[in-house]
């Protein structure tokens, strides 16, 4: 198992395996191939993106899992051992790859790459009903932040929202 940035020699195979997370998440709905690669390339890689993907692979080409991070800055803790920490947006091994040390693989490397950019922490968010992650999340000593709560706007309140103006 080999775990690096991703490759442009690994962008089909991450459109595969983006497709099968987008389907993970989405109650099995498919999404074109193009739609996801346009995202990849357009957004997710582009110069100006957050993001920096990690993917494990079993070769040059073939990916198998995925971590996508950002390093945040704090807003509250000033410390320098607490004011810089690693975002993990997602983490997503392959089905038929699952439980082979993938996922396993890809949090190590994160967490080298985080504690080498000055992080003493990594949070992320994860499915509450995705009893799987949270016990493998828990296997490598990870814990669940009680006191946080995910929330969502969506259309149509996040316009609402938007042309609010308030009195002058």
């Amino acid at each position: 198992m080999h775990v690096d940035l991703v490759s442009e020699a690994q962008h089909d195979s991450l459109t595969e395996l983006l497709a099968e997370l987008h389907a993970f998440y989405n109650d099995g709905a498919l999404v074109s191939r193009q739609l996801v690669r346009e995202h990849l390339l357009g957004n997710l890689l582009a110069p100006g993106s957050p993001h920096q993907l990690v993917v494990a692979s079993t070769d040059a080409r073939t990916v198998v899992g995925l971590a996508a991070i950002t390093w945040v800055f704090s807003l509250v803790d000033f410390a320098p051992d607490q004011r810089k920490h690693c975002q993990l947006k997602e983490l997503y091994v392959k089905s038929d790859h699952r439980s082979a040390g993938a996922g396993r693989a890809l949090m190590a490397w994160v967490a080298a790459r985080a504690i080498a950019h000055g992080c003493h922490r990594i949070d992320w968010p994860v499915k509450a009903t995705n009893a799987r992650g949270i016990a493998f999340y828990e296997g490598l000593g990870a814990f669940r932040v009680t006191e946080r709560l995910s929330y969502r706007l969506l259309e149509p309140a996040l316009g609402e929202l938007a042309a609010f103006t308030a009195p002058a």
